[in-house]
């Protein structure tokens, strides 16, 4: 038996392909590479629903969708957000997102493409004790995003936040789509399967690393000494985080991607320095790693320079799997539908390894 299922294939998918011997990440037939940065958000959400909706709106048409789907987000959850706050940012989110209809529709998917963009900036509002900015339908979705988490979004910030939930919007058979896949399989609506999504995200394990990264980062920095910092977390074995995966054994091309688009922003002073240290703590970390763990490879990860972008558009650190979430909750709605395309349960056998009662005559 496959421990944690390495290499068993639950499932057959059009949706994309990890390459992790030659990291590559294939989405829809075209690598990555070719969508982060080139084509916006919502144009990736209609090439991942392609074939799952009935009569699918054009690029622009999707667009005014989402937004009206943001709105209507809002609408439904406002009486409910002064309740939600005292919650951490991630369960906020994931209460508010649970009383959405639990439908297969298009309309049912926007709106659980809308929550995560309109709950995380609303709960921070909350939390810093000011009021929660309503959507503006007409504004692209990362742009709005960005726009109700602090008043205004630059042309630069708001492209890079949409090249980031473009890079992440799927990714393989991870845990949380397959948790997605599971609950979809039994033929449960869509908001029931996003839910167990959400519910596998939140471990740090998978979309709760990145903001220990910064942890990390401000550390270093205060220690003055990259390499020691690192040494001697290792020999307290503890895990470095934004390197290795349990998929890839060369670097991430997401980490490409994104240190790509965190490159740009850096005419902005503190992002360019911020960038700067990153690499030097990047290099050190995969130096001290190759030295210690010399059987293994372990390059830098997606989460590494998730931290820095989130950071440099204005995400606190607690809010960073809710960001991921808003950019991953495309590809769940993907996979949910595809597996109910299938109509079968996923129902894997398990091993008994507990004791043999005694058999009576």
């Amino acid at each position: 038996m496959a421990n944690g299922l390495d290499d068993v294939v639950a499932a057959d998918t059009v949706l994309s392909d990890v390459d992790g011997v030659g990291g590559h990440l294939t989405i829809r037939g075209h690598s990555l590479m070719e969508l982060a940065g080139r084509r916006r958000y919502a144009q990736v959400v209609r090439l991942l629903f392609d074939g799952f909706f009935d009569d699918p709106p054009s690029d622009a048409e999707l667009e005014k969708a989402i937004g009206k789907a943001r709105v209507e987000v809002f609408d439904r959850v406002q009486p409910m957000l002064a309740q939600l706050a005292p919650l951490d940012i991630y369960s906020g989110m994931r209460a508010g997102m649970a009383v959405l209809p639990d439908g297969d529709s298009l309309a049912d998917a926007l709106r659980l493409i809308a929550a995560p963009a309109v709950l995380t900036p609303a709960l921070l509002q909350l939390g810093r004790g000011e009021t929660p900015v309503v959507p503006d339908e007409k504004a692209d979705h990362a742009g709005d995003m960005l726009r109700m988490l602090s008043g205004a979004a630059s042309p630069a910030l708001a492209k890079a936040l949409d090249s980031y939930l473009v890079t992440v919007c799927d990714h393989g058979l991870n845990a949380s789509t397959f948790a997605t896949r599971v609950v979809a399989s039994t033929q449960a609506g869509l908001t029931s399967a996003i839910l167990a999504g959400l519910g596998a995200l939140k471990g740090p394990l998978h979309g709760g690393a990145p903001g220990p990264v910064i942890e990390m980062l401000d550390a270093i920095e205060a220690s003055g000494d990259a390499t020691a910092w690192l040494r001697k977390e290792i020999a307290h074995g503890e895990r470095i985080m934004g390197f290795g995966h349990r998929i890839y054994r060369v670097r991430d091309p997401r980490a490409d991607a994104l240190k790509a688009v965190v490159r740009q922003l850096g005419s902005r002073s503190e992002t360019g320095s911020r960038l700067a240290f990153a690499e030097t703590v990047e290099q050190a970390a995969l130096e001290v790693l190759r030295i210690a763990k010399p059987q293994r490879s372990i390059q830098t990860n997606v989460e590494f320079y998730t931290a820095l972008l989130l950071e440099a558009v204005g995400f606190p650190k607690e809010a960073f799997s809710n960001v991921f979430a808003a950019g991953r909750v495309a590809g769940w709605i993907a996979h949910a539908r595809e597996q109910q395309a299938t109509g079968r349960l996923i129902r894997p056998q398990s091993r008994y390894v507990g004791p043999v009662p005694d058999l009576v005559a």
